[in-house]
């Protein structure tokens, strides 16, 4: 049977064990003990604390009741956070403020994680710095410029205009050097982000080959992170591809397998659903399309020979989170939905049936007119992905749908984070806190349906990439984009400022961040040196790794890695693409 069925099976029948088991606890009193007892001792482990006026709350909130069917029905069907099949969280505690009490450390992974490229590699060095003194954490989320997206150097014929525009330039190893000077990337608070798609190899191998520089050879195990590289997607909702299909899935396979091992607290993908959101796709069709993506690259990395308990801990997920009412569940769905399908129909360990999230405000629900509304629309989208537990959010600005985000607004959006996880106590004092309403868990019900019914359809055309290959998922992408524009046309769907309650045109006063052309010039010599410095180990370089790719059993980042010290992104691009050819989407 297909995969994706068997994970759709795996989760009927896991429905249909929880009604049993809920069923049996009222009927059995010896089971109904059994949970009673593991009852008991959960709540026991519940420490108490105080919210700043002093009211006495738990630490985590947990049905009130003893009633053995509602029992079952909570640790079987969400499980408390931390338990399978995860629904309320991956982990027992996040964000909560340090328990005082007990003397103990904060608990879990400080979530803010804010997006930041523009110009030359040390502009966005100044970004960086400029967010850290807004966290309380060193997280380094890094965009790219368009050529750098494509695998293009800056001197590519046409491309100037683009550079460092959108996001920074990154040409070589040297540009990765700037790009990070001064920050400890080995400290444990520290943690880097790319999202970079069909270069993703080659940048990773940059990155590794500038910590080295800097930190020692031994400094790849201390490196925390993710990026992107997520190829399904790119075909499926955008065009960042350079190889073809199966070229690029063995390129991936290579960095998985190299971070697994050596690279072990990085995850070398993040299994994204944002930009099929932004393309248009439904909440439904989001989570359904990501995670089908994700079984799919478990099914390609376990016919490599590699061990699912041990790349399985290492897949991220990347969500949207948009106005849409479904957001209120995605989360809770996409996670519970992982671990069934990884216990049940592929045979993980716990480590990997956990789902690790990092959600994105929607940039999509970014509107021009009267854009300060873009302020609240953040807010809210922000307090949905805090209420799935999300593991780390960025918050976009307001200012986006005109510039690469200015200081004021990206600081705003840092602050309303800050806002929410440390002003409010919303999320501070005790888990779960808003979990278990009865309109959310019947929404969390229709979702989950929702998202299994797509997964037959994929299995129905052959599975994740035939279907791929048939178009199913951007024509169902195109579809619901077209969709969504003529409800805000006709007025069907609010966007206040702009088709409800709109004021008078106006010009907003906000400044463009622009990357100037005697700074695009600029990061056009620096590459024209560093390809004369190293012109005579270049082609012997791009030689080795030619050799590598045409060699089935080879590791091409392996190799990377040591072409990135003499050789461009663009070299490589082109090295590679004279050997497997370039993608041409289906039309």
């Amino acid at each position: 049977m297909p995969l994706l069925s068997q994970v759709a099976d795996a989760v009927t029948a896991y429905n249909r064990h929880v009604a049993a088991e809920t069923d049996r606890a009222r009927r059995d009193p010896v089971f109904a003990a059994e949970l009673g007892q593991r009852w008991s001792t959960l709540r026991d482990s519940v420490r108490p604390t105080r919210s700043p006026t002093g009211t006495p709350v738990p630490r985590l909130a947990l049905p009130d009741t003893d009633e053995p069917g509602a029992v079952a029905q909570y640790l079987l069907g969400e499980g408390a956070p931390g338990e399978f099949p995860f629904a309320n969280a991956a982990y027992r505690e996040m964000y909560l403020a340090p328990d005082a009490a007990a003397g103990a450390p904060p608990p879990g992974e400080e979530p803010m994680r804010l997006f930041a490229g523009l110009g030359l590699a040390e502009d966005t060095n100044t970004r960086f710095r400029f967010l850290a003194r807004h966290q309380p954490s060193l997280r380094l989320s890094t965009a790219f410029d368009g050529p750098t997206l494509y695998g293009l150097d800056s001197d590519h014929p046409g491309v100037l205009g683009k550079v460092g525009e959108g996001g920074v330039a990154i040409d070589t190893v040297d540009d990765m050097a700037r790009l990070f000077a001064g920050f400890d990337l080995t400290a444990p608070n520290a943690s880097v982000s790319m999202t970079i798609n069909g270069p993703g190899p080659a940048i990773l191998a940059m990155y590794v080959a500038a910590a080295r520089r800097r930190f020692g050879e031994d400094c790849v195990v201390k490196l925390r992170g993710t990026i992107q590289a997520d190829i399904l997607k790119e075909v499926q909702a955008q065009n960042e591809v350079l190889f073809p299909v199966e070229a690029s899935l063995r390129f991936l396979g290579d960095m998985i397998a190299w971070c697994t091992t050596a690279m072990p607290r990085f995850y070398p993908i993040s299994i994204s659903g944002y930009h099929i959101a932004e393309a248009g796709a439904t909440p439904v069709q989001q989570a359904a399309f990501t995670l089908s993506n994700a079984f799919a690259y478990v099914e390609m990395l376990r016919a490599r020979g590699l061990d699912v308990n041990a790349f399985g801990p290492r897949l991220s997920f990347f969500l949207d989170c948009g106005l849409d009412v479904e957001y209120a569940v995605l989360g809770r769905v996409c996670r519970r939905i992982w671990a069934i399908g990884m216990r049940d129909a592929i045979g993980a360990a716990e480590p990997a049936q956990r789902l690790k999230l990092h959600t994105q405000t929607s940039g999509r629900s970014l509107i021009a007119a009267e854009f300060k509304n873009n302020l609240t629309r953040t807010a809210v989208e922000l307090f949905l992905a805090y209420l799935n537990a999300t593991n780390s959010c960025h918050s976009n600005s307001a200012d986006e749908p005109f510039t690469t985000p200015t200081e004021e607004y990206v600081r705003l959006a840092s602050h309303a984070q800050s806002i929410l996880l440390e002003e409010s106590g919303l999320f501070r004092h005790t888990m779960n806190l808003f979990a278990g309403a009865p309109g959310l868990k019947a929404l969390e019900r229709a979702v989950e349906q929702e998202v299994l019914a797509v997964f037959r359809e994929i299995d129905a055309l052959g599975g994740v990439i035939p279907a791929m290959e048939q178009r199913y998922q951007r024509s169902r992408i195109q579809e619901a984009a077209h969709h969504y524009e003529q409800q805000v046309n006709s007025g069907a769907r609010a966007i206040i400022g702009l088709n409800r309650y709109a004021g008078e045109p106006s010009l907003p006063n906000v400044p463009l961040a622009r990357t100037s052309p005697r700074r695009q010039r600029l990061q056009v010599d620096r590459l024209s040196a560093f390809k004369r410095r190293h012109a005579r180990r270049a082609p012997d370089a791009l030689q080795r790794l030619e050799n590598v790719a045409r060699t089935p059993q080879g590791n091409v980042f392996a190799e990377l890695l040591r072409t990135v010290e003499v050789c461009s992104l663009g070299q490589i691009t082109a090295c590679l693409q004279s050997v497997l050819g370039q993608y041409r989407p289906a039309v």
